[in-house]
Formats: structure tokens, sequence, C-alpha cells
């Protein structure tokens, strides 16, 4: 798929097996970017340096970035929607704002992110 994600270059394509596009500034919602011969309104604000969807995919799907796996999604996304921790985990990486073993990960009184290494008081 050729994906000119426009001609603007608000989004680049990083290798021709990704699944997902990077937004090279901030997008608002209600953006249309055109990939291929189809125009898609964006659903959502992307964050310069997001990742935004190429095509419809569903759950569990990998996440391909730079040629490479990255993660795999956790809910369905459409084509145009915002790829990022809310909706995809890392294969490789614990995350620290990630939900374990059946509780959100927490701050401490001092304001320290819980990270895997770290517990939240309880």
């Amino acid at each position: 798929m050729n994906d000119k994600a426009t001609a603007n270059k608000a989004l680049i394509l990083l290798h021709p097996s990704d699944n997902v596009l990077v937004a090279t500034r901030s997008l608002s919602a209600g953006t249309t970017v055109t990939l291929g011969e189809r125009s898609l309104v964006l659903p959502e604000p992307l964050a310069v340096g997001h990742k935004m969807a190429r095509w419809d995919m569903t759950t569990g799907e990998k996440i391909v970035k730079y040629g490479a796996p990255i993660g795999s999604l956790l809910a369905p996304v459409a084509a145009g929607a915002w790829v990022h921790m809310h909706n995809m985990t890392s294969d490789y990486l614990a995350s620290h704002t990630r939900r374990r073993e059946g509780r959100a990960a927490t701050s401490s009184a001092s304001s320290t992110p819980t990270t895997a290494s770290q517990e939240s008081p309880s």
C-alpha cells in the first residue's frame, strides 16, 4: 500500500510492513488524512510521535513499527485510530501504567511512580 498519508508529511510510514503510521506533528481530532485511495477523519487527537492505525485491526493483533512487532492490541481499532498505551501492550517491557495482577498500578505518597520493580504500599 502506498500511504501518501499526506502530502504535508503529517504522518510517516517508517517501514513498508508497518501497520501504524507515526505523527510528525500534533494533529487535531477531525483532521482528514489520506491513506492510499481513501481519506480518513481522525476520531481523536494524535500527538507528535504517536502511532495511528493504517487499517482496521483486531484484539491481539501485533503492532508492527520499524518492520518489527512492538506489542499487541488490547482492543480492536479502526483505521485512523490512535494506537498507544491505552489500547496496546508491549510484548517485551512491563509498563508502570498498566493493570497488574488484577489491580491498577498506583503512586506512593511521595509521588514516585510504581514500576515493575516497585510496589505501592498496601
